[in-house]
């Protein structure tokens, strides 16, 4: 094998890169030289030069094994890169996945802390509800038993009132009867 034959290294990886086809150019070439060929007289063959036409197909097989061994190494490299893309490709896809995954446990849980907050906020509700009416009720009792106390209260007073006002009346009938005296009289006789 020559020098012009032999696969480069890729700078990148150490692998060998790509390179044109030499063996096709080969190829052509003997097509052109059987095609300008000299007919031979009165027959369908033609001569061509032996050693110009061998050299050319010997060069062409000694090119065919190092070109398909480039063209399994780009067969290689392409089965490699669509493994990396396809294992980069489920990558993400399971990354977003779990992403989404995250963002519905999230609102889930923001679901479930809003019916929470919600039952608290009601449950707070019907516990004051429950504490004014048993506030009032409390309140009513109280003033429902001082009402009593300040009804006995006013008879009370009423009915004082009244026999202070019947004993006035009968001081002033009695004092209409009887002589004015002094008040300090008058204070000591009641006593």
């Amino acid at each position: 094998m020559t020098d012009a034959q032999e696969p480069t290294e890729d700078p990148v990886e150490g692998a060998p890169s790509y390179r044109a086809p030499q063996t096709e150019s080969l190829l052509r070439q003997a097509i052109e030289i059987v095609d300008e060929a000299r007919p031979m007289p009165l027959s369908a063959s033609s001569m061509i030069n032996k050693d110009e036409l061998l050299a050319v197909l010997n060069a062409a097989a000694q090119a065919l094994p190092e070109e398909l061994r480039s063209a399994r190494w780009l067969l290689k490299e392409r089965d490699d890169f669509l493994a990396r893309v396809q294992r980069e490709g489920d990558e993400l896809i399971a990354r977003a996945r779990t992403r989404a995954e995250q963002m519905v446990q999230r609102t889930e849980l923001v679901k479930s802390a809003e019916e929470r907050a919600r039952r608290v906020v009601s449950d707070a509700e019907l516990s004051a509800k429950n504490l004014r009416l048993e506030t009032e009720d409390w309140c009513d009792q109280k003033l429902g038993g001082m009402e009593v106390v300040l009804e006995r209260t006013l008879k009370t007073v009423a009915s004082g009132r009244a026999k202070l006002q019947g004993a006035v009346e009968e001081r002033e009938i009695a004092a209409d009867a009887e002589p004015l005296l002094p008040d300090d009289a008058v204070f000591n006789q009641e006593d």
